[in-house]
């Protein structure tokens, strides 16, 4: 029973058990690691932190910066590059190729065409649309390399050093190349064939310095405006193609041409027309252009003289009837596809003969000689400082006393002795001592001195620009003491002579004129007072020749001579032909004329010791009624003043008998 009592108190009691003791070695173990703990600086606490924590921070942070760089390059995707980067998405969408129209073309009077358009074809690359991939681009360019005939290198050298996209492959392609090309360029992605009509200057010699020449456009020039100019777009350079580039310059039409993301084209649309530039009616007379230069040219080469220049014009209105200059040059030679060495040898000019410079228009002019005197006449009676009845005895020579040393005297020269001489006699027979007499005055005469030259000089169209319709125009030179002070360096060539007088009364020493001023002038004389502006175009039309707008000549001034006075200076210039220094030339011409010559000297000598001279003659005619003002110079003439006089007869022979 005992046993039982004690077996049951156990069985409901929860036994409770002691911690089980610890070894003496655990206690050692346990403080050693903790040590070991404390030298590796991990605590208990470090394994206590949960991990996930500093993980989920991190991501938190990185989030927070990665959401505001997207925000930031947003931002500067969409507001600050949204123009640039709408206009590069629609560029890549949309191209826009030229429609070519053709350049306006020139015509003469009488409507025969001197200018044409002759079609060129060119190969051009956009750069962009090259294939992206280098083994496709590479096999494209080997491709047209080998149509081309063209190494690879040099091929890739000329895309490379391209500034612009669109790049000059090749141009004026011959025939064959360009039906092997036309066979393959859908299989060449980024080439097309470009159709650029060139210049065709029929007879270009006979017109080269008055129509000019087209050249091809400069990079500058396209990189300024792309959408004006195509890579082989051509401009006017010189001649009436540079003055009237605006009338004459083509506007190309617009095609936009939409692609897909590959490439390929989905529509095409014509979103501007080609506007074909206007044409251009000349004054100029073709066939006597041509006779003048046939003429003049032969003269020249007889003579030996360096260059030659002849205009003529409408007294009436002013049109440029003819403008040659000589030597001259073929216009062709700055087409694409011309000869590039006789390109080179016109443009070192070896010969130093200046073939491209217009002599009848540009520079400072020329020495003009006695071909002044009918301006100084004209002058002279419109101050009244001389009757055109009074005499002046004309024995060869002047002497002028030094005014600051009167025992040194100065002798200036006549070419002859003319004796009794009134101003109808001094015109004709171009009389020195007249013209010294009334330009610096002498013996009691009073002259009109360098103010007043210089002032009717001028009122005739001399020292400045005439305004003719052509680029670089020059405006000899009228001199007068005040340009003598600021020319010239030393004080002793500063001073303005009694001598620079009369020097400037006979067209001698510093004074010039270009022969188209010295026509002008002379026009105004024959026409009774009107100083016309030169006109070398008279209308413009469209290209079925329909007139769009006449130009009406121009008159600079009138009435600054006396009718009456110009009578007697047109007298003279009569006498000139009828019994004066043209006499033998010009007298036996199918109409009645009247002229002034001349004769510069230069002061140069050739290797035989002769002086080289300036020959002019100025003519217009009929004397009654004149229709054509012509001049004619010759440059540098060894030895010779009457150079000019057998050419005048021959143009004007010929120019009135068809008339």
């Amino acid at each position: 029973m005992f046993e039982f009592r004690l077996s049951h108190e156990f069985k409901n009691r929860e036994i409770k058990r002691s911690p089980p003791d610890i070894e003496p070695h655990e206690i050692l173990l346990d403080k050693l690691a903790k040590r070991k703990e404390e030298e590796l600086g991990i605590s208990e606490k470090k394994f206590e932190t949960p991990l996930l924590r500093i993980i989920l921070r991190g991501l938190l942070i990185f989030s927070l910066l990665l959401i505001l760089l997207l925000f930031v390059r947003t931002f500067q995707l969409q507001i600050l590059e949204q123009k640039k980067l709408a206009t590069l998405a629609e560029r890549n969408k949309y191209i826009v190729k030229a429609i070519q129209a053709e350049r306006g073309v020139i015509y003469d009077r009488n409507l025969n065409q001197l200018v044409f358009n002759q079609s060129s074809f060119d190969l051009v690359l956009e750069k962009t649309n090259l294939p992206k991939l280098e083994e496709e681009r590479n096999k494209v360019l080997k491709e047209v390399s080998q149509i081309l005939k063209l190494s690879s290198e040099d091929l890739e050298k000329k895309i490379a050093e391209s500034e612009i996209p669109q790049v000059l492959i090749a141009e004026n392609l011959d025939h064959q190349t360009l039906i092997i090309l036309e066979t393959k360029i859908t299989a060449l992605p980024g080439f097309q064939i470009v159709n650029n009509p060139i210049r065709e200057y029929r007879e270009g010699k006979n017109f080269s310095h008055l129509i000019g020449y087209t050249g091809k456009i400069l990079p500058e020039e396209l990189k300024k405006e792309p959408d004006l100019y195509s890579i082989s777009d051509y401009i006017g350079r010189a001649g009436l193609e540079s003055f009237y580039e605006e009338v004459l310059r083509k506007n190309p039409g617009k095609m936009r041409i939409e692609r897909d993301a590959l490439g390929n084209i989905i529509s095409q649309e014509v979103i501007q027309l080609p506007e074909s530039g206007k044409s251009l009616v000349l004054w100029l007379d073709s066939d006597l252009q041509k006779k003048i230069r046939e003429v003049l040219e032969k003269q020249r080469q007889t003579l030996g003289a360096k260059g030659a220049a002849a205009v003529v014009v409408d007294p009436k209105t002013g049109g440029v009837l003819a403008l040659v200059s000589l030597p001259d040059f073929d216009n062709n030679l700055f087409q694409k596809g011309a000869d590039s060495t006789k390109l080179q040898e016109l443009l070192e000019d070896s010969l130093k003969l200046r073939p491209l410079f217009n002599r009848a228009i540009s520079g400072r002019g020329y020495l003009t000689g006695s071909t002044i005197k009918p301006l100084i006449a004209s002058a002279a009676l419109e101050e009244k400082i001389i009757s055109p009845e009074k005499q002046i005895f004309a024995g060869g020579f002047i002497e002028v006393p030094d005014r600051y040393n009167p025992e040194k005297v100065y002798i200036y020269r006549d070419w002859k002795v003319h004796g009794w001489t009134d101003l109808r006699k001094a015109i004709a027979q171009s009389v020195n001592v007249y013209f010294y007499t009334i330009g610096g005055g002498y013996g009691g005469q009073i002259g009109l001195g360098p103010s007043r030259i210089k002032k009717y000089l001028e009122l005739f169209g001399w020292g400045e620009k005439t305004g003719i319709d052509l680029p670089n125009e020059g405006v000899g030179l009228v001199p007068n003491p005040e340009w003598k002070k600021v020319y010239f360096e030393k004080k002793e060539d500063q001073i303005w002579y009694d001598g620079n007088t009369y020097y400037l009364s006979i067209g001698q020493e510093y004074v010039s004129a270009t022969p188209l001023q010295v026509t002008v002038s002379i026009a105004a004389i024959a026409n009774g007072g009107k100083l016309f502006q030169p006109q070398v175009v008279k209308s413009i039309v469209d290209n079925q020749k329909n007139l769009i707008k006449e130009i009406t000549p121009q008159v600079l001034r009138e009435n600054f001579i006396d009718s009456k006075n110009l009578q007697v200076v047109r007298e003279g210039m009569r006498q000139t032909v009828t019994q004066g220094t043209a006499s033998s030339w010009l007298n036996s011409l199918p109409v009645s004329s009247a002229a002034k010559t001349g004769s510069a000297q230069t002061g140069k000598f050739d290797k035989y010791g002769n002086e080289l001279l300036h020959n002019w003659v100025t003519i217009f005619a009929p004397y009654e009624d004149p229709e054509i003002v012509l001049t004619l110079f010759l440059e540098n003439v060894p030895g010779t003043m009457a150079g000019p006089l057998p050419v005048a007869k021959e143009i004007l022979e010929w120019y009135f008998r068809d008339k």
